[in-house]
């Protein structure tokens, strides 16, 4: 079996209890997909509920990869948790956009602004959560 020649990397942080940050790095692809998989799995189990992707550091992801995201995407919106992409670049952020991940799945610029979006959608009293009053 020959090493896979674009290794993933993949480095999970808890910026919060029930949010994991999966800082991602390398090609997203059949070859990798299912180390990315594994570590999506395994923070689910320990109860996280939003899951945070930084994809700054994929040059390449196939179907593979969208797959895995959009079913971690299903998993977490049952819970009910959130699925946020992070900084995709620019090749990656074209196949979420011509697919319509990118409309299914939100893409923040920072982590700060991911988790703003967590927040909102965990405002009781719906939407206007954040009107300081």
């Amino acid at each position: 079996m020959p090493i896979a020649q674009n290794p993933l990397s993949v480095e999970v942080t808890l910026p919060r209890q029930d949010v994991a940050l999966l800082t991602v790095e390398g090609y997203l692809d059949v070859d990798t997909a299912t180390e990315f998989q594994h570590h999506l799995a395994n923070q689910l189990h320990h109860g996280r509920r939003h899951f945070l992707l930084d994809l700054s550091a994929v040059p390449f992801m196939d179907s593979s990869g969208m797959n895995i995201i959009l079913r971690v995407y299903q998993e977490a919106r049952e819970l009910p948790g959130s699925v946020h992409i992070i900084r995709p670049t620019p090749a990656v952020r074209r196949i979420l956009d011509l697919t319509g991940v990118s409309i299914t799945v939100p893409v923040s610029e920072s982590v700060e602004d991911a988790l703003a979006l967590v927040d909102e959608g965990a405002a009781p009293g719906g939407p206007d959560g954040g009107q300081d009053g």
